[in-house]
């Protein structure tokens, strides 16, 4: 197309995917009119942007969940409630991804307003295909900035899928760290619903291998019979129904990185074929006699006892050794309490950006019954605790201890009243109202050190409204 092309698609989001100078740059389109065509293609010199549809801000979710920062392309008829909270879902769902904005209709008060909310760029409906490859090539540089600078949150893009500030989840992100450059193997443990596939996730896209497919399988899904054949491919004939080629896990992921979940239930004379692959990094198909070289990653997660197993003499000992070159014990939720009220945040809006729902507010006595349940099912039961929660009471402003369906074990019977070791009166009497104030203080400083400054946090944690613990600590301060 001759470059005078005007970009005047409206209420569509397009992650644009980077590529070297002179390469396509393909993208994810939503259009909530229908009228967006599968593919768009706008010749712009040597290069061209395909746009492929997608149907929800969900769906732009998932495409960059796994992915390192894209730019967002938005079109938008004005900056009214309907499209601000659809800006406000994307941001929350990449927030390091640039939105560049196309007004339907040129208006400085609407692209105003879109750059005030946090847009990279604001274009009008005559905006050129010039225009706009200037645009996302500001965009695309933003990006690498911020991979190459310091401390900065784009620089480590994966951190974004670890929910938490505890120091159980930052001795995970620094195994992360460790291990992303390697090739090594590395084994996930955790309870179920501790996250060990979102763990998986991050050390494939903290590495070299992000540009490249992972690939997940759950050993304990497949049946037995099928499991070689889904790992390594098969030739045609290689058994009753194989009448073609087929091209295994192990191909799919090269280059890439191979989650094996539920290794524990991997078939025992299957182990050793496994063993094999990580030792000679060779696979040979079912029913084939030719070797394949292959170059992947491989990520293995339980949430049994595996050494026990070992001992058992149900898994293989050398490949559990093989497997647990890295080992990464991922911690429970009850081992990382102080998280919660952060999970249950982004849960919430995560929750409403998918089903398009106005954001909702957690009262203190709310997060407080949260906290006070075990949760055996983790992350995963809390997630699903939460979307519940969000989605049946859709037309409330805020949450409470009601509108939660927890078992009745989850009583807040953890919730007590503090004691005072040492509280004692003194022969000479006390200043009541002094000791009340330096206590007082005492918890205010414990809560905020505890939640590294978050007022928020602070304020679930002693089970109070934000703006009663900001009056309280304005009044300590003024009474010091």
């Amino acid at each position: 197309m001759p470059e005078s092309t005007k970009v005047a698609q409206m209420n569509k989001i397009l992650p644009i995917k980077t590529t070297p100078p002179g390469a396509a740059i393909s993208g994810i389109g939503i259009d909530s009119n229908g009228s967006l065509a599968d593919r768009i293609r706008v010749a712009a010199g040597e290069q061209y942007i395909a746009l492929r549809e997608l149907l929800n801000v969900a769906a732009v979710s998932g495409y960059l969940a796994s992915r390192c920062p894209e730019p967002i392309l938005a079109g938008f008829a004005d900056s009214g409630t309907e499209a601000m909270s659809l800006f406000e879902a994307l941001s929350h769902v990449s927030p390091e991804s640039p939105l560049i904005v196309i007004l339907e209709r040129h208006s400085v008060s609407d692209a105003v307003r879109f750059i005030r909310h946090g847009a990279f760029e604001c274009l009008g409906p005559g905006a050129t295909v010039c225009e706009l490859s200037l645009a996302l090539g500001s965009a695309l540089r933003r990006i690498a900035e911020r991979r190459t600078a310091g401390g900065d949150p784009g620089a480590e893009a994966w951190r974004r899928l670890l929910v938490g500030q505890s120091p159980a989840i930052e001795r995970v992100a620094n195994i992360i760290r460790l291990i992303a450059p390697r090739r090594c193997t590395a084994l996930i443990s955790g309870e179920t619903g501790t996250g060990k596939e979102m763990v998986a996730r991050a050390i494939h896209m903290a590495s070299d291998r992000s540009r490249r497919p992972m690939i997940s399988v759950n050993c304990g899904a497949l049946p037995e019979n099928l499991i070689e054949a889904e790992l390594f491919g098969h030739v045609r004939g290689a058994f009753t129904g194989a009448t073609e080629n087929r091209t295994g896990r192990f191909e799919q992921a090269e280059g890439g990185t191979l989650f094996l979940d539920e290794i524990g239930d991997l078939p025992y004379d299957l182990q050793a074929k496994l063993l094999r692959v990580l030792q000679e990094r060779e696979i040979q198909k079912l029913g084939g006699t030719a070797t394949i070289k292959v170059n992947v990653r491989v990520i293995a997660a339980t949430n049994a006892n595996l050494l026990g197993r070992v001992q058992q003499g149900s898994f293989r000992e050398d490949l559990y050794y093989r497997l647990n070159v890295v080992p990464v014990p991922l911690p429970s939720l009850r081992e990382r309490e102080a998280d919660i009220p952060l999970l249950v945040h982004h849960f919430v809006r995560k929750v409403c950006a998918a089903e398009g729902i106005s954001g909702k507010s957690i009262t203190s006595r709310a997060m407080a019954y949260i906290r006070a349940y075990s949760w055996p099912g983790n992350v995963r039961q809390l997630e699903n605790v939460i979307e519940q929660s969000v989605v049946m009471n859709a037309e409330e402003e805020s949450l409470d201890i009601a509108d939660f369906s927890l078992p009745k074990t989850a009583q807040p019977e953890r919730i007590g009243p503090v004691s005072f070791p040492g509280a004692q009166l003194p022969e000479e009497g006390m200043d009541l109202s002094l000791a009340l104030r330096h206590f007082e203080r005492t918890i205010l400083d414990q809560a905020l050190t505890k939640t590294q400054g978050n007022k928020t946090l602070a304020a679930d944690l002693l089970r109070l409204p934000r703006t009663t613990l900001i009056h309280k600590l304005r009044a300590l301060d003024s009474a010091a």
